[in-house]
């Protein structure tokens, strides 16, 4: 057999060799306590959003410049060794600390403790090693830059999935009618600033990541000076948009991400209690759109009354009959009997002033009237089939049955 050529390693001697720069090291050991203590003197003196924090922020921001000073002197200690700065310095802290705390004001504060230690330098080094101290003291503050950096994306990550889901149910319960205090508090964590004027807008959410979409709805809304509360719900893109009393002008404003189809705004509300009301119109609308083909886009929940009422809604039946059969059962018989006749002869004033044995200046008199007191023409198609479906829910409900 060959003999082999392995060569054993002689033994590792028991004691580590010295560090290189061992009195330095040390100097900076004994000098962490009194650079933390001049690093947060400094803050005080230097940062006013540090010195309007309460007590226990300012104890926990002590802590984070006391950690990273000692987090470098192991940096120094050991620089060849992987180094979990963002564990060692911002550990030390509670989550909720980054809340509190802007990577702004984050910043300002690392900027604050590398000075201190900076101007140190001098004085803690010992002779010969300044610029390897100060060399040192550079890579480290980059290392905690991006370790800074990481803590608060991580932060923003966690915090936007907790917010998507937050939205979502805030959003769910406006759809589903559950809207109740509970809510009014989630929205406003959420950023929501009870506008008083406030409009559902629902279409069909588009294929593909539906976070790319509800991104794109707050973009459109930044744009449009609105306040928006969006998710999307099965096939469903829901906007709760805030801050404006024209809900078409809404709709369009927001309309971009949605994918192509219809599109309904729901009335105008209050508030976002009452924009359940809001919500529920607009989906409505969303499933009668259907018997309108024609219908424009956006639309307006409440021109699709006739199409909901046949489609079952029944809030969409009770609004036909209360705010165009029943002012028009309380202005007098004559508007009821002269819109009536008016339809069934197709819209013809000669036709109606014949079977009423008027003249047809009476007639279009009368048209007007019923006009004024419902807001619909009975001379427009559109708006003649929905009075037409109005005058049958009044009468099925019992307006016209005689005592």
């Amino acid at each position: 057999m060959p003999e082999s050529t392995h060569t054993p390693h002689p033994p590792k001697s028991s004691r580590s060799a010295p560090h290189p720069h061992s009195a330095t090291l040390r100097r900076l050991e004994q000098s962490s306590g009194r650079l933390s203590a001049a690093a947060i003197a400094r803050m005080d003196e230097q940062l006013p959003w540090y010195r309007a924090m309460p007590p226990e922020n300012r104890s926990w921001i002590g802590l984070v410049a006391q950690a990273g000073i000692a987090a470098f002197t192991e940096w120094f200690r050991h620089p060849e060794a992987p180094q979990a700065i963002s564990t060692d310095v911002f550990g030390t802290a509670p989550r909720e600390l980054t809340r509190a705390i802007s990577l702004r004001q984050t910043v300002e504060m690392v900027r604050t403790t590398i000075e201190v230690m900076e101007a140190a330098i001098d004085e803690v080094a010992a002779p010969g090693d300044e610029a390897v101290l100060r060399e040192a003291l550079l890579v480290y503050a980059r290392e905690i830059a991006f370790a800074t950096a990481q803590v608060y994306a991580q932060a923003a990550e966690a915090r936007g999935a907790w917010d998507a889901r937050l939205e979502s149910l805030v959003v769910n319960a406006v759809l589903s009618g559950e809207a109740d205090e509970g809510v009014l508090s989630r929205a406003a964590a959420l950023g929501w600033s009870s506008p008083d004027r406030v409009v559902v807008v629902l279409g069909t959410a588009p294929d593909g990541d539906s976070e790319l979409t509800v991104d794109a709805i707050r973009r459109a809304a930044r744009h449009a000076k609105l306040q928006v509360l969006t998710g999307v719900l099965g096939h469903r893109l829901v906007v709760v948009a805030g801050g404006s009393d024209d809900p078409i002008r809404t709709a369009k404003d927001l309309i971009g991400p949605f994918a192509p189809g219809p599109v309904v705004a729901g009335p105008v509300v209050g508030d976002l209690l009452a924009a359940t009301r809001s919500a529920q119109a607009a989906a409505a609308g969303l499933k009668a759109c259907a018997a309108w083909p024609d219908a424009p886009r956006p639309v307006l929940a409440d021109d699709l009354l006739p199409e909901r009422a046949m489609a079952g809604d029944p809030a969409a039946r009770e609004q036909l009959v209360e705010e165009i059969y029943r002012p028009l059962e309380e202005a007098g018989s004559a508007l009821l009997e002269t819109l009536s006749v008016y339809l069934e002869q197709a819209s013809s004033l000669e036709g109606a002033a014949r079977m009423l044995f008027v003249h047809p200046n009476t007639v279009r008199y009368r048209l007007r009237r019923v006009t004024d007191v419902t807001g619909w023409s009975p001379s427009d198609v559109r708006s003649a089939f929905t009075l037409r479906i109005a005058l049958i829910l009044g009468r099925l409900s019992g307006g016209d049955q005689p005592d």
